[in-house]
């Protein structure tokens, strides 16, 4: 099941798309895609409604994020072994956490908005991962039944700020319309093994990262093993979970980021595409 937020910022409606690719409003059976709408009995009666019976979604409508009223933004570094080499840093022996400020999450197919003084700002196509329900001390073996499902994550990152301003990486992830997510949230039965998930993104038609899930150092069911064990998981809360390697930072012998007008394509197999042009904060 794919589930959509649709509408203006910040007044997002609940909507499946079905198998044509239309989408059906779900404001009848639901408040919004968040926390409350994502535990496996509520899912469950979603899934069981015929998406016939459902209106109709009419119009160009902007696409939010896929999840509403996100808890915790919880981001993994570093957790692809060949992005770890072509940053030339060595292999995590736990995972890396950072967050990244709610403010900065905005849908799928919305302009991202270089900051003010900004000069490195890079891409990163990434699996995320939504929690379904409540998780605490969670086994590894476990871990998978406390996803409700999984989305594109683009981790923007502003290079400068994450690195050479005195602090935490979280200066150089937050900035506003740094945190797009979506277009929608595939539920977990239809994504059998996160650990087998082709991903992409392009700038301006040019291949830039390839990758696959497989390579992860550390799994999703390993992730939230060890989230859970520093902080109880709630409904709604995202795990974004590294990227590949072709990251701008990356490139030799010079970097190369975003500039005004560029255009980034995201997509990971089986849950989407992500575009979005490049501004300028005012």
């Amino acid at each position: 099941m794919k589930l959509v937020r649709y509408g203006e910022k910040g007044a997002e409606k609940p909507a499946l798309m079905d198998a044509s690719g239309t989408l059906r409003d779900l404001s009848a059976h639901v408040d919004d895609i968040n926390g409350a709408a994502l535990s496996d009995a509520t899912l469950a009666k979603l899934r069981a409604l015929d998406p016939a019976d459902l209106p109709i979604v009419e119009g160009r409508l902007r696409i939010g994020a896929c999840v509403g009223n996100i808890g915790k933004f919880l981001c993994i570094g570093l957790n692809y072994s060949d992005h770890a080499a072509e940053a030339g840093m060595p292999i995590p022996a736990h995972p890396i956490l950072f967050f990244k400020a709610n403010s900065a999450i905005v849908g799928a197919y919305d302009d991202v908005m270089m900051p003010r003084g900004s000069v490195a700002t890079d891409w990163e196509v990434e699996l995320g991962v939504v929690i379904g329900r409540e998780a605490k001390y969670v086994s590894e073996a476990d871990a998978l039944d406390y996803v409700a499902g999984y989305c594109v994550v683009n981790d923007v990152s502003e290079r400068d700020y994450q690195t050479k301003l005195t602090g935490q990486w979280t200066k150089g992830k937050s900035c506003d319309t740094f945190g797009p997510t979506g277009p929608y949230l595939v539920t977990r039965d239809e994504v059998p093994d996160p650990q087998n998930l082709a991903m992409s993104l392009d700038l301006n038609g040019t291949r830039m990262q390839t990758g696959n899930t497989g390579t992860m150092i550390f799994t999703v069911a390993q992730i939230i093993e060890h989230l859970s064990s520093l902080m109880t998981l709630y409904p709604g809360d995202v795990i974004t979970t590294g990227t590949p390697p072709g990251v701008g930072m990356g490139m030799k012998p010079n970097p190369v980021y975003l500039k005004v007008g560029d255009v980034m394509e995201l997509s990971i197999e089986g849950l989407g595409l992500q575009r979005q042009v490049v501004g300028q904060d005012a």
